[in-house]
């Protein structure tokens, strides 16, 4: 606000300069003028004591002249002794009493005779008391008065004692009790006295004001350098500060003083000021940059609901005035809303949300999000509301086909063939499912739910295994059990996903079990055509025992019809080679039972090793007819595989049958076409090697038979296709072998010799929790 001229006018009467120049001067003109008061006083003072000195000496002068003119001369020359010294040394009056009061002498001859009184000013000097008292002090024989005239006059009077030499001279004597002889009075102007003080008071009365005038003036310009300059400088600069004008600020030299610290930290404060304040332009540059670009629309709101400031979504879409009432703006209604939030936040000074719904203008259907915040003052008193609008509009379509295809793919969910199941991500119980898991199953809705996934296992084990690798999406051939407690073989898929706010698993099963059986069923025929074709080889491999124990009991038979008796030592030959050859007779006939019985796909740890060297064992008789040579390179130390070893040695032997052909095939090619002519490379050998790779167990089968023709090299693993003639071979082989592989986790390919014949390769996982 401007101030006005009476204002400015006395505006410099309430400065600092004025508020140190009053009780300053106060203080120095007190100080100079009571100086100049006892400095007059003093010297009032000097003047009366040497008047009264110069009168005091001159009656000590008197009173020897007239101690001296009673001894020597005649009492009669006394009279003009006093009027001679009396007019010789200006004295106004003088006069001698005696002891009796009178007056002996005097320079008025009209006083001589007169006896004075006690009332007397003169008088008064000793009779003030009785009896009276001689006072030795002069400045208590001493009287200031005015004379008739009113002229200031000094009378001082000295007492006559009665010395001794006038008690004993012979003019006239005393006697010695008598101490007091008379006195002598002696009165002089103080006319010129009193002139001497008037001018020592003018001189004090003008120096005091000379000294005054010097100080206060000096004193003034002080305070105008020293004070009145720095601190309008300091109040321009908290005045430019305050008007945020910093660039007209001046670094000062620090002077050292309070105001130059002041100055200092004026400067220092400005600077930081300036730093805050261009913070705060900053970020209420950013904050408005906000407020006018949020995506919604923001209103703040008086107590009567009327708008005072809204951003500029709010005037795109609604074309608003300020005064305009928030209902009328962007509702085109008279009145306040039913259910109003800003009327809830006046109430209770709470930030309040509703969810509203209404027409566009353009009259489609609008749904909006509401909330709104108190504005306080500076008491904590509401005097404002901010309401923040957001458009959900576009989002309430969108819930709307989402609940549309929820309920789609609920659908879907529940009539899907497969069984499917929601579980727990860390307790694995099942949340839900669909109709297939209930059919399949055969369990109700109600009575799956919240129980465990592992009641659909035939063990805790075999649960554990799953659980274990929930991690891995695929699960093959995982046994569970129905509800009646029949098994059923299923493959599982396992998927993370989120479910009513939880993080759930999402299990697809498939049900193989016909599958199953039907591949049981042919690795069942594959392992009975296999044991066919080995028929040959087993007969003379039990024939070679039979032959043994048929000699060993004809030579006892024979022994015994003709009574000789048997040596004991070759009775127990003969009884060892029956039993050793009866326990390898048996154990040919309990490798092919176990070979040949029907069995479930178990995965166990197995030494690939000991699974080959079985294979070889039952088949190692046939190879010997053929005279084909078996060349083991064979791995030390190597890790377990997880794998079933019963269809694994299935497999082995499946290879070597078919090595053991195409050696033949072979050699019976060659011995037709050569005539008795011996082939220059007439190699009958089958390499069987294993080892160790990065993780992994590698199996090598390699045989020098044909080979395989590059046109079946893509079919050698499909089911039925052979190359061998019509009834010695089913096709089932190599397809049966693949999928046990398969099933055991590994990988099985083939390739042709450069020096003739077929490799095939095998490559196992090892896995690690049965390595180690």
């Amino acid at each position: 606000m401007e101030k006005t001229p009476v204002e400015k006018r006395y505006m410099p009467r309430r400065g600092l300069a004025f508020k140190l120049l009053i009780p300053v001067g106060a203080v120095l003109f007190a100080s100079i003028f009571i100086w100049s008061h006892f400095s007059t006083r003093y010297q009032e003072r000097l003047l009366i004591d040497k008047a009264v000195s110069d009168v005091d000496k001159f009656c000590n002068s008197v009173l020897k002249l007239t101690w001296f003119a009673m001894l020597h001369s005649p009492s009669e020359d006394m009279q003009d002794i006093m009027e001679s010294m009396a007019e010789y040394n200006d004295i106004q009056e003088i006069r001698l009493y005696n002891c009796q009061g009178q007056v002996r002498f005097s320079n008025s001859p009209q006083e001589i005779g007169i006896t004075g009184h006690k009332e007397d000013i003169s008088c008064r000097v000793c009779h003030s008391a009785e009896p009276p008292v001689m006072k030795p002090d002069i400045k208590e024989r001493t009287r200031i008065f005015s004379s008739d005239t009113g002229e200031l006059r000094l009378g001082v009077i000295n007492p006559i004692l009665n010395g001794p030499s006038c008690s004993s001279a012979d003019c006239h004597y005393h006697p010695p009790e008598i101490t007091k002889l008379g006195s002598l009075d002696v009165v002089v102007s103080l006319e010129a006295v009193k002139k001497e003080i008037s001018l020592s008071r003018k001189m004090s009365v003008w120096t005091a004001v000379y000294l005054f005038a010097i100080l206060a003036v000096t004193i003034c310009v002080i305070i105008l350098f020293l004070v009145t300059h720095p601190i309008n400088r300091l109040i321009k600069e908290t005045r430019l500060i305050a008007l945020g004008k910093f660039h007209r600020m001046k670094d000062r030299k620090n002077s050292g003083d309070e105001i130059g610290q002041l100055s200092t930290a004026i400067n220092a404060m400005g600077k930081e000021i300036q730093e805050k304040q261009t913070e705060l332009n900053l970020e209420k540059t950013r904050y408005q940059y906000l407020f006018e670009q949020v995506p919604c629309t923001i209103t703040v709101q008086n107590k009567k609901y009327e708008l005072i400031e809204f951003n500029q979504e709010f005037a795109r879409r609604f074309n608003p005035s300020y005064g305009d009432h928030c209902y009328a703006a962007y509702k085109d209604l008279d009145a306040k809303c039913m259910n109003c939030p800003v009327e809830k936040t006046f109430k209770d000074g709470k930030p309040h949300f509703s969810e509203e719904s209404g027409v566009n203008k353009d009259g489609s259907e609008a749904h909006w999000f509401v909330k709104t915040a108190p504005l306080l003052d500076e008491d904590g008193r509401v005097v404002a509301a901010m309401e923040m609008s957001l458009d959900i509009s576009r989002r309430k379509k969108l819930e709307e086909k989402v609940r549309i295809s929820e309920k789609k793919y609920q659908a879907i969910f529940k009539n899907i063939p497969n069984p499917v199941f929601i579980l727990h991500r860390t307790e694995f119980t099942i949340l839900d499912c669909n109709d297939s898991a209930l059919a399949v199953y055969g369990y109700a809705r109600g009575e799956i739910k919240g129980l465990g996934f592992d009641i659909l296992f035939p063990g805790k084990a075999a649960f554990e295994q799953v659980r274990e690798r929930i991690d891995r999406p695929f699960h093959e051939r995982v046994v569970n059990v129905k509800k009646d407690e029949d098994y059923l073989y299923v493959n599982i898929w396992i998927s993370p996903a989120d479910f009513v706010d939880k993080n759930v698993l999402i299990v697809t099963a498939v049900d193989i079990t016909n599958s199953v059986e039907t591949e049981h069923q042919l690795i069942q025929a594959g392992k009975m055509a296999t044991l066919g074709e080995m028929a040959t080889g087993v007969a003379h491999e039990l024939n070679q025992p039979l032959s043994v124990i048929k000699t060993a009991s004809g030579f006892i038979a024979r022994k015994i019809s003709s009574g000789r008796e048997i040596d004991g030592e070759i009775l127990k030959t003969l009884s060892g080679e029956i039993e050793s050859h009866v326990d390898r007779a048996s154990k040919i006939t309990n490798h092919m039972r176990l070979f040949g019985r029907k069995s479930e796909f178990r995965k166990e740890a197995v030494n690939i090793n000991d699974v080959l060297t079985r294979a070889f064992d039952i088949f190692s008789q046939q190879l010997k007819l053929r005279e084909i040579d078996v060349i083991w390179e064979l791995g030390k130390s190597l890790p377990l595989i997880s794998a079933d070893p019963v269809r694994l040695e299935q497999v082995f032997i499946n290879l070597l049958i078919n090595a053991r052909d195409s050696i033949v095939a072979k050699f019976d090619t060659e011995g037709m076409n050569r005539q008795d002519s011996p082939p220059e490379n007439d190699l009958r050998q089958i390499t069987l090697k294993t080892h160790e790779e990065t993780g992994k167990v590698r199996v090598k089968i390699r045989d020098t038979g044909t080979g395989i023709a590059s046109l079946h090299m893509d079919k050698i693993f499909e089911p039925f296709f052979t190359t061998k003639k019509v009834g010695q071979g089913t096709g089932l082989g190599l397809s049966i072998s693949y999928g046990i592989i398969r099933e055991s986790g590994g990988e099985i390919t083939v390739h042709n010799n450069k020096d003739g014949g077929a490799t095939f390769i095998m490559l196992f996982t090892v896995e690690e929790d049965i390595s180690g």
